[in-house]
């Protein structure tokens, strides 16, 4: 695998989507939960979203509930909380799993691009994030606590 581009995953509502729908664009993917400390980020990955979607940026969320159970609803859950409580607009995806022998092809590919602190290939915690340019590269992990606000400067580099 080359780029995010040679993923697919499928939605919040059970559809395939090819990664490869957003080439070109500059893509933040993010590990989510909806009952975490840092769940208050989905304003501001929302905000982002809203700010930058026309000029070719997107935010990809996948709910894990790998870290405390932190995200233990249905995929339908998960979409009405993240809705009504944070009028999220940007694509959602079905839970999945971020480390381990049953992660994500696509998680296991952005760690290996981007290790974390001292080589670390796993996801630490919820919201790791990770950001793509457009070509499909990843240029950039930042950790949980890493506001999404804080990472304006580097989308609107790649945008």
């Amino acid at each position: 695998m080359s780029s995010v581009y040679d993923f697919s995953a499928k939605n919040i509502l059970g559809e395939d989507v090819q990664l490869s729908d957003f080439r070109g664009q500059v893509i933040l993917v993010v590990n989510t939960a909806s009952k975490c400390g840092f769940t208050p980020q989905f304003k501001g990955l929302e905000s982002l979203y809203g700010s930058y979607k026309e000029r070719g940026f997107s935010v990809l969320g996948f709910p894990c509930n790998q870290f405390m159970q932190q995200d233990p609803g249905s995929d339908a859950e998960i979409s009405s909380f993240c809705e009504l409580n944070y009028g999220v607009t940007f694509p959602m995806f079905a839970k999945i799993d971020v480390n381990g022998d049953g992660a994500h092809p696509l998680f296991k590919y952005l760690a290996a691009e981007a290790p974390g602190l001292l080589g670390s290939k796993a996801i630490k915690w919820n919201f790791t994030k990770f950001l793509i340019n457009r070509q499909g590269q990843v240029v950039h992990r930042y950790a949980p606590t890493t506001d999404p606000l804080q990472i304006t400067k580097d989308i609107e580099a790649l945008l």
